[in-house]
């Protein structure tokens, strides 16, 4: 049962990177226009804290490439944020990050899906 819930976390983070990434693409086009929308830096900590939450559920099953680039981008999505919660500098870190995580994710989706084909073919 346990190799269940970790597909179903690096789904998590894929979806919540991905959401996030699409929301600091678009998001500085949607504030040129006149539609009154500010950028809330709030909205960004929620998906890192998803993205976080993942990350922690998944880390100790890992390797430690995949471990690494989920670490350092989680690392860069926080960094980002807190920037611009404290100091209010937006730092492009962020988008490198949900790349990242995006990356570091599925890979480890596809490791999980190697791993589970390889002992369904054994039996």
């Amino acid at each position: 049962m346990k190799k269940i819930t970790s597909p179903i976390y690096d789904i998590l983070g894929i979806s919540s990177a991905t959401i996030c990434l699409v929301h600091c693409l678009l998001f500085p086009l949607l504030t040129v226009l006149p539609l009154g929308l500010n950028h809330n830096p709030y909205i960004d900590l929620i998906f890192a804290l998803i993205g976080l939450f993942a990350i922690v559920k998944i880390i100790k099953k890992t390797d430690i490439i995949i471990s690494g680039i989920l670490i350092l981008s989680i690392a860069l999505i926080c960094v980002s944020v807190l920037a611009e919660i404290f100091f209010e500098i937006h730092l492009d870190l962020i988008i490198i990050g949900g790349v990242g995580m995006i990356i570091g994710h599925f890979l480890n989706y596809k490791s999980h899906k190697r791993k589970q084909d390889d002992t369904t073919t054994r039996f």
